[in-house]
């Protein structure tokens, strides 16, 4: 009977009776394992938390909290690292890593669109192939000095190889966040990145699979081509046996209706199965998923299911723990002694030294500006979790030591870490346009073309939108209406996101969805309408965080030179009539554009005007009315509720408030205003007095032009003159109106507060009391903002007067150049 080996621990059981039973749960593997996940999701989120300002990838917090987790730093005591993370566990998590790490990958290939690296142009191939083989050939170089040194038992073919697949990768998904991020996108030096990132994606996963076939322990050359051919056989399989499979599963799953949970069994299985024959093969399990993710049909609802249903799971929990399990094998400490360090030095500056003076040669003589050219070289330089995949291989089969391990991780950290802050000191695209004039709805000639950017982020608000559009168009004299919708899409740290980024890719300044087979719903919704009336419909998409937004809305009305920018509510309405908030992140961007606009704002309180369907041009019927106080944002209103009534489905009422004799509206109060730059200011209104004289004036002025409307046009619009003399008196009026279907604001009339409590203050005190439940649950209400030169202080668009304007419909963007 064979004795146990004293050196080997005893394995694990997977759950113990409790601790009542005088049982320590950390001696059992699941409560263990439970322990580790809480606690790696909880360290890494923390440093993510403290590196945001530096925008920095969550990639890096994830490294970061692994390395100190090890032991480099909190590992290096040995009571937390035995009790936390003991030697006979650490199968257990890895296991659980890896297959967190399968299902990334899976992801990654999923969000790969193949056809997109068909498209790439000359100029971004070039760019590819320039950052990949100078690095490959340096990093070739650099492995003969490591060897020397710190891998002296190294392979020699097989270290090689490695070594050059680790100094040239670049991290896809982690640099589509940083351009993101950073609003580079859809700028020039963006698109050539994204396209040359995932070329030289696909050329890292071919060397990394000849690396890993070239790594077994059986030395035979035979052995390797045996496992090239297996690996370009089981790639044949993929695309001739279960692309076909998965394509029939796509198409079997139309739009609108749910998937069947049969389809997504079968294609996980299909994941782990894949999986397990490439593992067989000796070429890695990843690459079975990676592999199926790529096969796997991007069209349709099918693949979007599959994100859906895995990806919180993966990103959250599972994958954070590869990380750590990197980290846990990374010993700073074993970089000892000035040798070691130099050879530190020596890889970080060889790795960015291939990838920046390789891509930014190859960019300045493909006629790439000088900024753009050195941003593109610190862009393809970023790392990322490929990067660690490859060191973690590399080191699981013996062909890294520790220490040279140890030197590439730091080198990965390196060289993404520097990544966001060079690119943002080096190359700051301007934002410039070229000035405009008509920056409001009101404005001396009515018959030029009134330009709107409509914006919205679910389907709850395109009904609404696109009647209020259908009823914005005149059917007279007036010019022409021209309309810009903007799908505003939040870019996450999700895998998902990727899709987003391709449409922004593949699509001009400022994310123009020029495909004419996009399936985006929402776009097509506006284009189908666009088709059937005479207005001219253009989507766009713009892909961001919430918390910088506002910075591709106000940019792009500028370049697009509109006139209003309609933005959505933060609330919608329940099905009880009352208003749920869609979240701050929301309210707070509304805010961030009323303050930084280049044009006028509207914010539309959407309470489905026409219902939850688009009405016919023949069956508008709308009630719309207008309740006017004095002022700029008043004449706004007014200027807009005129528009509106050209419809001839459009019965338009003002309602002009009076205040009684020697009072004003303040009632006695003290009005505070918030101004677009937001500071709370007390308006010091006196009682007899209103508006300043200058507003009086143009008041009267626009009063007049009004009247002189209404008096050819008595059908459609009527006008009611209403003396108040208390806060009741106004809500009172304002109550005969809440069966409206549209009621059209100003935002800051000099009016005391009409809701004694509101978190919606940047409606103005007539807005946020039209908004609330107990107001209405019918009534759509509009809040104007008009433009004010005054106020444009900081603006997002410097005006160049020489400037050349993009065009509105984007003709031969080419990633060719």
């Amino acid at each position: 009977m064979p004795t146990a080996n004293p050196t080997c621990p005893p394995p694990m059981k997977a759950t113990s009776n409790g601790a009542f039973q005088h049982e320590n749960p950390l001696d059992y593997a699941l409560p263990l394992l439970i322990l580790q996940i809480c606690l790696v999701v909880v360290f890494t989120r923390f440093i993510a938390f403290i590196l945001k300002p530096l925008r920095q990838p969550r990639v890096i917090a994830e490294v970061i909290g692994g390395i100190l987790l090890g032991p480099s730093a909190i590992g290096r005591n040995e009571k937390f690292l035995n009790t936390i993370f003991p030697k006979n566990s650490l199968t257990v998590l890895e296991t659980v890593a890896n297959l967190g790490l399968l299902f990334f990958l899976f992801l990654v290939g999923l969000e790969l669109d193949m056809r997109s690296i068909r498209r790439t142009g000359h100029k971004a191939l070039a760019i590819a192939v320039a950052g990949i083989t100078l690095p490959f050939v340096l990093g070739i170089g650099t492995s003969y000095a490591l060897r020397a040194t710190v891998s002296k038992k190294a392979n020699s073919t097989s270290f090689l190889i490695f070594m050059g697949v680790a100094l040239s990768i670049t991290a896809f998904p982690v640099l589509a966040r940083i351009l993101a991020e950073l609003k580079l996108l859809t700028t020039d030096a963006g698109r050539i990145a994204m396209a040359a990132a995932a070329v030289n994606d696909v050329a890292a996963w071919i060397l990394l699979a000849l690396a890993i076939a070239l790594s077994g322990s059986n030395s035979s050359p035979l052995v390797s081509l045996w496992v090239i051919l297996c690996a370009a056989a089981f790639v044949l399989l993929a695309i001739f046996a279960i692309k076909p499979l998965l394509t029939m599963m796509a198409k079997r799953s139309p739009e609108g209706e749910p998937v069947q949970e049969i389809y997504i069994c079968i294609t996980l299985t299909l994941v782990l199965a894949c999986s397990f024959i490439t593992d067989t093969i000796g070429i890695h399990a990843l690459f079975g998923a990676f592999v199926v993710g790529i096969v796997m049909p991007k069209d349709g609802p099918f693949a979007g299911v599959l994100i859906e249903k895995i990806e919180d799971l993966v990103m959250s929990l599972l994958l954070p723990l590869y990380f750590v399990s990197s980290g846990l094998k990374t010993d700073v400490t074993t970089i000892r002694g000035t040798l070691s360090w130099c050879m530190l030095v020596l890889v970080i500056f060889t790795a960015c030294f291939g990838k920046i003076s390789g891509t930014f040669v190859v960019s300045l003589l493909c006629k790439v500006p000088f900024r753009e050219a050195l941003a593109l070289g610190f862009l393809m330089n970023t790392k990322g979790l490929v990067e660690l995949i490859v060191l973690n291989i590399g080191k699981d089969r013996k062909v890294l030591n520790d220490q040279t391990f140890a030197i590439c991780v730091l080198m990965a950290l390196f060289t993404t870490f520097i990544t966001t802050p060079i690119v943002m000191a080096v190359y700051k695209p301007a934002r410039r346009g070229s000035p405009y004039t008509h920056k409001t709805v009101q404005r001396k000639d009515p018959d030029t073309e009134l330009r709107v950017l409509a914006c919205f982020h679910s389907t709850y608000n395109i009904p609404t939108l696109i009647n209020l559009i259908e009823s914005s168009r005149g059917t007279r004299k007036r010019g022409k209406l021209c309309v810009y919708t903007m799908h505003l899409m939040e870019l996450s740290e999700r895998p998902s996101a990727i899709t987003m980024v391709h449409t922004a890719r593949n699509n001009g300044m400022p994310f123009w969805n020029k495909k004419h087979d996009n399936k985006d719903q929402m776009v097509v919704a506006f284009q189908g309408y666009g088709h059937l009336s005479s207005v001219n419909v253009r989507p766009m998409t713009a892909i961001s965080p919430f918390s910088s937004m506002h910075e591709d809305i106000c940019t792009s009305a500028h370049q697009k030179r509109v006139a209003l920018i309609l933005l959505p509510f933060h609330k919608h309405q329940h099905f009880d009539g009352t208003m749920e908030s869609l979240g701050n992140s929301l309210h707070v961007m509304n805010g961030h554009v009323l303050s930084r606009a280049p044009c006028s704002v509207g914010i539309l309180v959407d309470r489905g005007l026409g219902g939850t369907r688009q009405v016919q041009a023949s069956d508008v019927s709308y009630d719309v009315v207008v309740g006017f106080f004095g002022g700029r944002d008043d004449r706004e209103a007014l200027a807009y509720g005129m528009r509106l009534a050209e419809h001839p489905g459009i019965s338009l009422t003002v309602v002009k408030f009076v205040a009684a004799p020697g009072q004003t509206f303040a009632f006695g109060a003290k009005l505070i205003g918030i101004t677009a730059n937001k500071d709370r200011k007390i308006i010091n209104v006196a009682e007899g007095t209103g508006n300043s004289d200058e507003d009086k004036q143009e008041d009267e002025q626009f009063w007049s032009e009004f009247m002189s409307v209404r008096s050819n046009n008595t059908e459609s619009i009527t006008y009611e003159e209403r003396l108040v003399d208390s806060k009741e008196d106004l809500k009172a009026v304002l109550r005969e109106k809440n069966r409206s279907n549209l009621i059209l604001v100003g935002r800051m009339p000099q009016v005391a507060p009409l809701a004694e409590k509101s978190d919606c203050p940047e409606l103005g005190p007539i807005g946020s009391y039209l908004a609330s439940s107990e107001f209405s649950t019918f009534s759509s209400v509009l809040v104007l903002q008009q433009y004010n030169p005054e106020t444009d202080v900081y603006p997002m668009v410097m005006e160049v007067s020489d400037y050349m304007d993009v065009p509105d419909t984007p003709t031969g963007l080419s990633l060719s150049g």
